[in-house]
């Protein structure tokens, strides 16, 4: 980082708590001189991720995510290293001035074409060719207010409108790119048009895409939606995230359903903490959105049984990342947007006041075609209901719902218990199966370890630099090369300083999360670095050694031969 100096990073490093920063984000829980919680990078359902206040850094055990506060805010919001920067320094109370802060991708063409493309479609709606649309949606109760606020456009009945327009401004490879265009013989043509364009955003309220409506006319498809593109993936984003944040953090509860019409419903009686998944199955990637929002989560989904399914499998995701929902059903199969329009404001906002517990929808989900008075389908409902119940961490909520299900089927609580004890053995043992599977060369393993001591110590750095002439995997000799530059520039080692250094650059702080992973402590021994660096000596030898063979095959004097044969008689006492 060009325009802040090491000491003012650490500086803004040092004015917070690493704990309090990460426990704003994920529960975390002291153990020792450290922290431990669900590691938010994967699939974590135990808390393998620990976060050290005296290191300042956090590594996890298990998917070896690693680095220090601007690297866990970098990733947990998808944000550039400039931008983590000036985000603790707020916190900290640090004045900074990190510069122009550039994307972490920059797709400038393609948001100017997207800014371009929402003034025209903006623009059509209140033109004369946009009075049937506009008289549509207010038979839809969307008026004026709510048109302008979600910047809902028009794609007028032309197959030119837009193209003509692009093509004039922009590349031919942006255009082709956006998703909105395409080409034939004949030139460029429009994808959307004679369609309702409602725009779809990305998390900074830039607008990435389109869902386009039909209004006037028979289609077979509704709904006609911007194929995913450099700068839109459905997966990735929330509908409405960016309007939503605010009013979600101040009455700490996030309310995310199905269709961006439901939050536009939603909108007109003023419920504005609310996201929609835009008809897809939730990601981990918006499962973390959704955890970071606010603590309370309650799911709308639509009233149907596909709603029904979509909030099953969204429960479990946020329940696999420490969030428990609650969870909203809609009488009559209706979607929000729908019984807001039927029922209005009040029963709606009584229904959002008196959400279901996760665990009474999933036993009433369980339930459904199954008859409980047949022995085949009890133990079916039993078994399933089991599974879920060993989701649950917290033990309270744990034995009130075992109790609940017990009355409920007239079973006896202790069959429920005895089948739950068995569960971790077996995924534990599955686990170290896994584990047992995964080797690494005695050679790898060596320099993994002289690297981690390098993080640790000047003196094993200077070891490196006297003994190790070459380490043999290209990642682990870039990371060794750029420590010992640290070293060298700032005279001392510690591992979050030489973290900010390389500004959480990716593909070192994939090296650093292997190198660190599943090591724990900074001690060693003179003779164990000597070891490490001599397995990799004889790594090298024994490599120079091949070459020379393969070398040695290849000359056709004598005398050239003898030579090479000199050197590899030579090398071999050194192995």
């Amino acid at each position: 980082m060009n325009s802040l100096s090491q000491e003012k990073i650490n500086e803004i490093r040092n004015s917070v708590n690493i704990v309090d920063v990460i426990s704003s984000y994920v529960s975390l829980i002291p153990k020792g001189k450290n922290y431990f919680g669900v590691c938010p990078f994967h699939d974590d359902n135990n808390p393998s991720m620990s976060v050290s206040p005296s290191r300042q850094i956090y590594k996890c055990f298990s998917c070896g995510a690693t680095g220090t506060v601007f690297k866990f805010v970098m990733d947990y919001e998808n944000i550039s290293f400039k931008e983590a920067v000036k985000k603790i320094a707020d916190l900290g109370g640090v004045s900074v001035d990190v510069g122009s802060i550039k994307k972490v991708k920059d797709h400038k063409s393609l948001h100017d074409l997207y800014d371009l493309s929402l003034k025209f479609y903006t623009n059509n709606i209140n033109v004369a060719g946009g009075k049937e649309a506009k008289k549509y949606l207010e038979n839809r109760n969307i008026n004026d207010e709510v048109i302008k606020e979600f910047q809902i456009g028009l794609a007028l009945n032309s197959k030119d409108g837009l193209s003509s327009i692009l093509t004039k401004k922009f590349n031919n490879d942006d255009i082709m790119k956006s998703g909105l265009i395409g080409k034939n013989e004949y030139g460029y043509f429009d994808l959307f048009f004679d369609r309702i364009m409602f725009p779809l955003y990305d998390l900074d309220g830039q607008v990435v895409a389109y869902s386009g409506r039909i209004y006037n006319r028979k289609d077979n498809s509704k709904y006609f939606n911007t194929k995913e593109t450099e700068i839109f993936r459905k997966g990735e984003l929330l509908y409405n995230y960016h309007r939503a944040k605010q009013s979600a953090r101040q009455k700490n509860q996030i309310i995310v359903m199905e269709g961006f019409m439901d939050v536009i419903r939603s909108y007109t009686i003023d419920v504005k903490n609310v996201i929609a998944t835009m008809g897809t199955a939730v990601t981990q990637n918006q499962a973390h959105l959704i955890k970071r929002m606010a603590k309370n989560v309650i799911l709308c989904f639509d009233g149907d049984a596909a709603g029904e399914k979509a909030t099953m499998a969204c429960s479990d995701i946020l329940m696999n990342i420490g969030v428990t929902p609650q969870i909203v059903r809609l009488e009559d199969g209706l979607d929000p947007d729908e019984y807001i329009q039927k029922y209005g404001k009040e029963a709606f906002n009584k229904k959002l006041e008196n959400p279901i517990s996760v665990m009474d929808f999933k036993i009433s989900y369980l339930k459904n075609g199954k008859n409980l008075n047949n022995s085949v389908d009890k133990a079916q409902y039993i078994e399933e209901i089991i599974k879920e119940i060993a989701k649950i961490e917290d033990e309270i909520l744990k034995d009130i719902t075992i109790k609940k299900v017990a009355t409920d089927i007239s079973i006896d609580e202790d069959l429920i218990k005895n089948h739950l004890n068995q569960k971790p053995k077996e995924v534990r043992k599955e686990k170290k199966l896994v584990i047992e599977n995964i080797k690494e060369t005695k050679y790898e393993k060596a320099e993994k370890s002289l690297l981690y001591y390098m993080l640790q110590s000047p003196e094993v750095i200077k070891m490196y630099k006297k003994k190790v002439p070459y380490l043999p995997t290209t990642e682990y000799r870039l990371l060794a090369r750029e420590i010992s530059a640290f070293y060298e520039k700032s005279g001392f080692i510690n591992e979050a300083d030489f973290i900010d250094y390389i500004e959480c650059d990716e593909e070192l702080m994939d090296t650093i999360s292997k190198v660190s992973k599943n090591k724990t402590s900074a001690k060693y021994s003179l003779e164990e670095i000597e070891d490490y660096i001599n397995v990799i000596k004889e790594y090298n030898i024994n490599n120079e050694i091949k070459r020379l063979k393969k070398q040695m095959n290849e000359k056709q004097t004598p005398s050239e031969k003898v030579k090479i044969a000199t050197k590899i008689i030579e090398l071999k006492k050194g192995v």
